[in-house]
């Protein structure tokens, strides 16, 4: 089994939107396989704490505008800002400070998954396929 279309539609929106906060390291995985519950994972790093609340803030509001309206059924982390998790049943975004992402390297719980290709406007090559997680899995 994949993760729905819709699924992964919301997920790119979600990217875009951390990309232009300036998000950095997007990268989300087709979680079907391992994890019943839910279909993606997407991960992304801000700087800071105002930075991470900000990325989130912004995800939500284009997931509502821009996304037939959805918001999360949950979130986690908003008074820290340090890792800010965003569940929205079909897909889950976390949005963590650099030290919690460096800290926690969810990345390689989901290393044989298959990442999505977020389509993010200049990204390097690479970055939300399969040769991102690899290069994620290394680190």
């Amino acid at each position: 089994m994949t993760a729905l279309q819709s699924s992964i539609d919301a997920v790119r929106i979600a990217a875009a939107a951390a990309d232009r906060m300036k998000g950095t390291d997007i990268v989300a995985f087709d979680v079907t396989g391992p994890i019943a519950i839910t279909d993606v994972m997407m991960i992304v790093t801000a700087s800071n704490e105002r930075q991470v609340l900000a990325v989130a803030e912004e995800i939500e509001k284009d997931l509502y505008t821009k996304g037939g309206h959805l918001q999360p059924r949950s979130r986690e982390g908003l008074q820290e800002g340090r890792w800010v998790l965003l569940d929205f049943g079909d897909f889950v975004i976390h949005v963590m400070h650099e030290e919690e992402r460096r800290f926690y390297r969810l990345e390689s719980l989901w290393k044989d998954c298959p990442a999505i290709d977020l389509q993010l406007p200049g990204a390097p090559e690479g970055v939300g396929t399969d040769a991102a997680a690899a290069a994620a899995d290394e680190q």
